[in-house]
């Protein structure tokens, strides 16, 4: 078995893999290695033809594939080498891959540095334990986006959709596009889990209407889905007697989350963030784990594609930086901790040294809708470090803030960090 060498080796060719390995050149590493184990690279963006993708990085309103196709073309200008059609078994923490292909075999790439960017996949039945019966027309939306897209199948004709996730309410106006019926999007907490222009654009727009704090109770059918027994939901996600409503339909859609593909990371021995389940970072995308860095969806699940792309870039800077010696890293990280309303927060470390070179951005999800003015607040415990006031906060959408140079004075006195929001008064 023959040992490839290479400075970086990228896991992932979506967005944030496309972008790291495109930066890693631009930074100095010599061999930059991008592997991936569909047949070509772009990762999800493949079959997302819905528009909506670079409108923060190139000011445009692109769909998918033309977002990815552009990367895909710098990436090959700058010199970063292909690896595709290729399944990774194992990576060791001294940073030798072990992955398979057709035309090779058996391969060995040994790598100074390593870039997990594998991204994220959906729930499915299994882990939602929806009851009923086990027919053919259960999937993912994700599944069948991929059907009606790239390979020019449909999943069925009436479609119940469980879930306010991006996914699958893109998915009610494509399929609606295609002639199917979208009966019902279902979706059993109080408020939209998906971005609220996906809610207008895709729901509201086509008169698709959707049941909040609503749930599948059970599957009816034996070879194939026949109908769905919907039932309400209180606040402590029990069943509400007398609420039960048969719905006849032949396919339902699941878009109910999704988790970070973090098994090669576990493999590595790589610590996970329970609230996020991808890898604990800093400010520069590294792990704990030396030599190990992340971005994209697999740290934690983007609403928007240019952030993921934002975060590859970070991610592959740092990367070519630490395999020619020059990452500064300060020995002291501030542990970075969510407060009031903060699901979790992105990075988890600062090395506030990066401070006196370029303004780091604190990315974080509520834990509820807040429809009213807040307050975003980064303190050291008691003092107020840096804020941002926002109209409102969503947990179906990233909210941000930055710290700059300004911030280092009080920074180097604090021992963590922790990030809240909070209404505020007008």
């Amino acid at each position: 078995m023959m040992i490839r060498k290479c400075d970086i080796a990228v896991i992932g060719s979506g967005p944030g893999g496309l972008a790291a390995a495109i930066a890693a050149k631009k930074n100095g590493a010599k061999q930059v290695l991008l592997i991936e184990r569909d047949r070509e690279p772009g990762g999800i963006l493949l079959q997302c033809i819905h528009n909506g993708f670079g409108v923060e990085i190139f000011k445009k309103d692109l769909p998918g594939p033309a977002y990815a196709q552009h990367f895909i073309n710098e990436a090959q200008e700058v010199g970063v080498n292909f690896l595709l059609d290729t399944m990774i078994l194992e990576i060791t923490k001294d940073k030798r891959i072990f992955a398979s292909n057709k035309t090779e075999g058996m391969l060995e790439i040994q790598a100074k540095a390593v870039i997990l960017a594998m991204g994220c996949r959906e729930r499915t039945r299994a882990q939602v334990r929806l009851p009923g019966a086990r027919p053919a027309g259960v999937y993912t939306a994700g599944t069948a986006q991929r059907w009606v897209n790239v390979e020019g199948f449909m999943p069925g004709k009436k479609i119940v959709i469980l879930g306010s996730g991006d996914i699958g309410m893109i998915m009610a106006r494509r399929l609606t596009f295609e002639g199917a019926k979208v009966e019902r999007v279902l979706e059993i907490m109080p408020y939209l889990s998906g971005l609220m222009r996906n809610y207008v654009q895709c729901l509201q727009d086509f008169d698709i209407p959707l049941q909040m704090q609503h749930t599948v109770k059970r599957i009816i059918g034996n070879e194939r889905v026949e109908a769905i027994e919907t039932v309400a939901v209180d606040n402590r996600w029990q069943e509400v007697p007398g609420s039960e409503e048969v719905i006849p339909c032949d396919t339902l859609l699941l878009s109910v989350g999704l988790v970070p593909e973090n098994e090669l990371s576990r493999q590595v021995g790589i610590h996970l963030d329970p609230l996020t389940a991808g890898p604990f970072v800093d400010n520069y995308f590294q792990t704990e784990t030396k030599g190990f860095f992340a971005a994209g969806n697999v740290v934690h699940v983007y609403d928007l594609v240019d952030w993921v792309t934002g975060a590859g870039l970070r991610a592959g800077e740092s990367a070519a930086l630490y395999t020619n010696n020059k990452l500064q890293m300060n020995n002291k990280k501030i542990a970075i901790q969510h407060g009031q309303n903060v699901h979790h927060v992105i990075p988890q470390f600062l090395d506030i040294d990066s401070l006196s070179a370029r303004e780091e951005q604190l990315q974080m999800r509520v834990t509820k809708p807040l429809e009213q003015p807040v307050k975003v607040q980064v303190t050291d415990g008691k003092e107020v470090i840096a804020s941002k006031a926002l109209p409102y906060a969503r947990p179906g959408e990233m909210v941000t803030i930055s710290l700059k140079d300004k911030h280092i004075d009080l920074l180097k006195k604090a021992e963590q960090l922790v990030v809240q929001i909070a209404e505020r008064e007008e």
